[in-house]
């Protein structure tokens, strides 16, 4: 009895995640394959993000406050943010110029950490008003079981990532192209984001 309680949260747990991150995936290929990003970077950035998303609909819960879908829709301005900037960075020629001040830059981390984190973020916002009423009738235990399962699976895809950008045949294009990609990516992951969450009308009223 008690395995099978024990199982059923877990399913639970596993289908939230992955119903809700699967697209993370593709920007972990990104981080990874762009050479200004350390994998240490990406993998800290990635969990703080997913903690603070986590953390955000434990609190939101337990005070009963679902954040309006609009509101969060916000988030989505980092990664367009994130994305133009690189994608002057490429239009500029300046990329490969800059290489060692840059992996200079990133010796201390920061700012790449909280870049990737932002993106998690914003590319989760949305999770927030789905984990929410799910923690809100579930037990403390229960909810600690979602956390573990989460840390745990984001584990898991960031070692799926790092390992197809590293694979022996498909990791040379992704490496080689990848970084190419990625402004795209975010740009339109952000729009995504404020036009999924009613955050383009929203800003239209204003």
């Amino acid at each position: 009895m008690i395995l099978e309680y024990f199982f059923g949260i877990l399913g639970v747990a596993i289908v939230l995640f992955v119903s809700t991150n699967v697209d993370d995936l593709f920007v972990l290929l990104g981080f990874f394959a762009d050479p200004k990003f350390r994998a240490g970077e990406v993998v800290i950035g990635q969990y703080l993000g997913v903690t603070a998303l986590y953390g955000a609909s434990v609190l939101a819960s337990l005070i009963s406050l679902i954040i309006p879908a609009a509101y969060m829709g916000l988030l989505g301005l980092a990664p367009i943010f994130l994305g133009l900037k690189k994608l002057w960075t490429l239009l500029k020629g300046c990329e490969a110029d800059d290489d060692l001040e840059d992996h200079e830059k990133a010796s201390a981390g920061h700012g790449n950490i909280a870049a990737v984190a932002a993106v998690t973020i914003a590319n989760g916002g949305d999770n927030i008003s789905i984990y929410t009423p799910l923690f809100a009738t579930r037990t403390i235990d229960q909810i600690a079981i979602f956390g573990v399962v989460f840390a745990l699976l984001t584990a898991l895809s960031l070692g799926a990532a790092h390992f197809l950008v590293n694979h022996r045949t498909i990791g040379a294009p992704i490496r080689r192209f990848g970084h190419l990609v990625v402004p795209f990516v975010l740009v339109g992951l952000g729009i995504l984001i404020l036009h999924g969450a009613g955050t383009i009308d929203l800003l239209s009223r204003l």
